[in-house]
């Protein structure tokens, strides 16, 4: 069966109930579109565990604090859906704004103590966009599993604990982050970046190894791992880092010491486009 495009809310629901009239299981993969590698290895998983895959494209207003960084953000439906079709998608939902959001909303889902820090400290509404328009997203195709990167780190633990809190009756699967040979995190924005400052971004990969080499000998000490990753940012003077931050991978919390799985998180900004990325570190026991 080729890949069908639907984009209303009421044409998805009519697809999906044929599907599952039929005994389908139904994977979702909720993306922005702009589709790379690291979409591709989601849809890969969600397509060897499930029967049929749905992909949502949407660029969501809801999640940009800013109306410049909405409409500059890359968008490629066409060639979206010719990779969507390559993997084996069934369907692909690319509602548009109005769609979504046909009038003003009186509701909104806002997870706490995990969106304060990190990100939700420089992007304030950003993670309540993200955690509406998901669960919206839930609602409306009601999967069995649904795929998100570990690249978004506190993203990724957000939605998982809006699931376990709400009982919403769908797995959350984590996906490792996809990366170029450089090491730099594949991302929708990395189109943006001119060619000098890409050939900058991989001092973030850099550094966070930097920081989990640390770990693995042995030292616990939170402020020798962030010395460590401080000094490979600091080698690219044009980085300018936003935050550079050890903390715990469920809560995205800030740890005091390294005496179990961290993760070192980094946001930095190269030519005015802000770059994301982290790394799990485990302590040498």
């Amino acid at each position: 069966m080729s890949l069908e495009v639907v984009y209303t809310i009421e044409d998805l629901r009519f697809r999906i109930a044929r599907k599952r009239a039929a005994g389908a299981t139904i994977g979702l993969v909720p993306t922005m579109g702009a589709l790379h590698s690291g979409h591709l290895s989601l849809m890969e998983r969600a397509r060897d565990e499930n029967d049929s895959v749905i992909v949502s494209i949407f660029v969501n207003p809801a999640q940009f604090n800013q109306e410049e960084d909405y409409n500059r953000y890359p968008r490629s439906l066409e060639t979206d859906v010719e990779l969507c079709e390559t993997v084996g998608v069934a369907i692909v939902f690319a509602p548009s704004a109005a769609e979504m959001y046909p009038e003003e909303a009186y509701t909104s889902v806002e997870v706490s103590t995990i969106t304060e820090g990190l990100c939700g400290a420089f992007r304030p509404g950003h993670f309540t966009g993200v955690a509406t328009v998901v669960m919206k997203l839930l609602q409306i195709v009601q999967p069995d599993r649904v795929y998100f990167g570990e690249k978004d780190a506190q993203q990724l633990a957000m939605i998982e604990r809006l699931v376990r809190d709400l009982n919403v009756p769908v797995k959350v699967v984590a996906v490792p982050t996809v990366r170029d040979e450089d090491g730099v995190a594949l991302s929708s924005r990395n189109q943006l970046l001119s060619k000098p400052d890409r050939a900058k971004a991989p001092v973030v990969y850099r550094a966070l190894r930097a920081a989990v080499a640390v770990a693995a000998s042995g030292v616990t000490d939170v402020e020798a791992m962030k010395a460590a990753a401080a000094a490979v940012l600091a080698r690219e003077p044009s980085v300018r880092v936003e935050y550079l931050e050890v903390v715990d991978p469920a809560t995205m919390q800030p740890v005091e010491k390294v005496d179990q799985p961290v993760r070192i998180a980094i946001a930095a900004w190269l030519g005015g486009i802000r770059l994301i990325d982290n790394l799990l570190a485990t302590p040498r026991r």
